[in-house]
């Protein structure tokens, strides 16, 4: 999924932890964290191996949903992603561009925040750490319609 400051990660690993307990489910489902490789500080401190600030180059990506510098709940997020076994993926701004496109042509109108989710998923896939036999969701998290001026010229 998309994540800046991490509210949709932390939420899915508190809710996915609450039905484990519950034996609605068996074990965590793994959460990977999408982000721009412009502003990706979270993937700097996951594939660092810490859970504090690593610097990284800052600069201006299309995806601005996800463009926080400083997550506050970098800790959090960090442990998360360790405890369901994920991990993060830092995207260009090409890949996310080429997601946006395929997901337009797929009927899905998404901002191009959105499209680091459906980006994620072919990099994850590509490189294996997602099988093509396991279920996976790739959570779009915004239309296309709060960008659609930005949209119309990237996919164009």
């Amino acid at each position: 999924m998309p994540v800046g400051a991490g509210s949709s990660l932390l939420g899915c690993a508190f809710g996915f932890r609450e039905l484990l307990k519950a034996g609605q489910i068996s074990k965590l489902p793994r959460l990977f964290a999408a982000q721009p490789q412009n502003c990706s500080p979270i993937d700097a401190s996951f594939k660092a191996g810490v859970d504090t600030p690593v610097a990284r180059e800052v600069h201006k990506t299309i995806a601005e949903g996800t463009a926080i510098k400083n997550p506050l709940r970098l800790r959090e997020i960090i442990a998360a992603l360790r405890e369901s076994g994920g991990r993060t993926v830092a995207l260009t701004e090409d890949e996310l561009i080429a997601a946006l496109g395929r997901l337009a042509r797929q009927g899905l109108f998404a901002e191009p925040t959105s499209a680091s989710a459906a980006a994620a998923l072919d990099k994850l896939s590509a490189t294996g750490a997602i099988k093509a036999n396991e279920t996976t969701v790739a959570v779009l998290t915004g239309t296309g319609l709060k960008a659609a001026t930005t949209v119309a010229d990237l996919v164009q």
